[in-house]
């Protein structure tokens, strides 16, 4: 641009605003048709021809390779929501689209991007505070049915959908077995549930090991299949015949000093092995190697030994067998020993045949906070996405435990806040009550992408759906209606099998509190911080120059 003599291009003002909604608009509505039970899939093929197929919006995202930065936003939106709650992911960016797309019709009808912006903060405060006052059913006890509920509703849109009671009761009972309650507060560290894949037969085949999964085998043949009442040592260090360091010389006189020298080295290699055995290990694990001649010595105790143990699964292993991870068999006084103390417990350790290959099964481990999902599928598409399926109700179950909240799905909070933020714009005299409209009109998008998903008629459900919330919201229990069935109108949402608008809470269709307050909260933060852009330099990209062709 000459007048400014700025090396690139410059967009400012209503031009900017209109490219950063149409970037999000592009993105919302590739995931768009991914929302709800019966939401469709989407096959991602990379640079290299790696296959994907997943519903799970922030996969989808993450896949993309994305250019316009207004974009970027909403992906890393969807990571973020993806870390936080794990659930949610496909909505909060639809969500945010929306609330962009209407932020920039009220801005080309003449009100200020900073009145939009303010009226979307105060909307979404409004909205938070609704949920935690009226939207929000403790539930109660943590009751088995609440969360297996709230499993089948993470699942129902994807793969595993279909068998949602069987998987769901599994990650259930595998989200309890690692639980922890500590100073009356429930934690449950979803990571110390391992998941394994296994090729072949039917997706109902998987199981839950109570204790630990490793997808590795014996080191040797010779080695017994089945240890019980296992001490497990973990190491992390190369097991092979002792060398001698670089640039040691020894001078030899006679020959058969030099067989004395290789006979010493083994000696040393039988020494240190001697000490890991003598500590009463049966299990031995490295993340290293472990060479013929340890091996030797392994199956002679009638030790299982296995190597190349990844770092993640040996930190994992330690967790649930209460061992310690050694390094090193030096002492602080530079001996060598091995502190019977590092060694875990476990009840049973054994090898099995799983589909084409074995896995190593810990069983009755002594911390006992670690079990393993083997699931079983046709092909690795399938197993990718059951993986993901899965990690998401594990995360849905966490969130329920840990915060003790559910509120009900399938459009139903998102209908309620929508009829409450009518009326909350409707009492305000500022110029903020068109965003906060505006804000209200914009989360009805998620009843209707999910009825246009179920090939059901949006217009008459969403209006059906306001029409009980209204309802409930402008006036109270009629003279033949309890004050029960009055206050079950806030749980309406839509039942998208049969296209018919029902009490979701008692339907079974709940998700946590938590997720719906931090997508709603994330997906204003994403818009407004698009929002807040009125100008955008981009500047031109020069190949350097090598220095050397410049005349000095």
């Amino acid at each position: 641009m000459s007048g400014m003599l700025l090396d690139g291009e410059r967009t400012s003002g209503q031009d900017v605003r209109t490219q950063n909604v149409t970037a999000a608009m592009a993105i919302a509505n590739i995931v768009k048709s991914s929302l709800g039970p019966v939401g469709l899939d989407k096959m991602l093929v990379d640079e290299i021809g790696d296959v994907t197929i997943t519903n799970d919006g922030a996969t989808i995202l993450a896949q993309l390779d994305i250019q316009h930065p207004a974009a970027k936003v909403l992906v890393e939106l969807a990571q973020l929501q993806d870390q936080e709650v794990g659930d949610g992911t496909t909505s909060v960016v639809i969500v945010a689209a929306e609330l962009l797309k209407r932020a920039n019709e009220l801005v080309k009808n003449n009100i200020h991007p900073t009145v939009v912006m303010s009226g979307y903060r105060l909307a979404c405060k409004e909205a938070v505070k609704y949920i935690k006052s009226n939207l929000v059913v403790t539930a109660e006890g943590l009751s088995r049915e609440n969360l297996v509920n709230a499993a089948k509703t993470s699942m129902s849109s994807k793969i595993i959908g279909a068998e949602s009671d069987f998987f769901s009761n599994l990650a259930v009972t595998a989200a309890l077995k690692v639980k922890i309650d500590k100073d009356g507060k429930s934690k449950c560290p979803v990571s110390n549930v391992h998941i394994l894949k296994s090729h072949g037969q039917s997706s109902l085949d998987s199981c839950l090991v109570d204790g630990f999964a490793l997808n590795c085998t014996r080191a040797a043949q010779g080695m017994p299949t089945t240890v019980r009442n296992a001490k497990v040592a973990l190491l992390d260090f190369n097991l092979q015949k002792h060398k001698m360091q670089m640039g040691v010389q020894i001078v030899v006189t006679e020959t058969k000093q030099v067989e004395e020298i290789r006979q010493r080295e083994m000696d040393i290699t039988k020494e240190k092995i001697q000490r890991i055995l003598d500590s009463g290990a049966r299990v031995i694990l490295t993340s290293k190697g472990i060479d013929d001649l340890c091996l030797k010595y392994f199956v002679e105790a009638g030790a299982i030994a296995v190597r190349r143990v990844k770092p993640e699964d040996l930190k994992r292993i330690a967790k649930a067998t209460g061992g310690r991870i050694v390094t090193t068999l030096a002492d602080m006084e530079g001996n060598e020993c091995f502190d019977a103390e590092c060694l875990g417990d476990a009840e049973e350790v054994s090898e099995e045949r799983v589909g084409d290959g074995e896995l190593i099964y810990f069983r009755g481990c002594r911390g006992g906070r670690a079990c393993t999902v083997v699931l079983r599928g046709a092909n690795e598409f399938m197993l990718d996405e059951m993986d993901r399926a899965l990690h998401d109700s594990l995360c849905v179950i966490k969130r329920i435990i840990e915060s003790n909240s559910l509120v009900a799905g399938g459009g139903a909070v998102e209908t309620a806040l929508a009829t409450h933020l009518e009326g909350v714009a409707t009492s305000m005299s500022s110029r903020e009550q068109l965003a906060v409209a505006q804000y209200a009109e914009a989360l009805l998008v998620i009843p209707r992408v999910l009825s246009v998903n179920a090939a059901k008629d949006a217009t008459e459900l969403v209006s059906q759906l306001k029409a009980h919330h209204y309802a409930h919201q402008n006036s109270s229990a009629s003279g033949n209606e309890s004050a029960e069935e009055y206050d079950k109108k806030k749980f309406m949402g839509l039942d998208l099998v049969n296209g018919i608008v029902r009490n979701n809470l008692e339907a079974g269709v709940v998700e946590p509190a938590i997720s719906k307050i931090k997508s709603l909260r994330f997906a204003t933060e994403a818009a407004v911080s698009v929002l807040r852009i009125d100008d955008m330099i981009k500047l031109n990209v020069h190949e350097q120059q090598d220095p050397r062709g410049h005349r000095g």
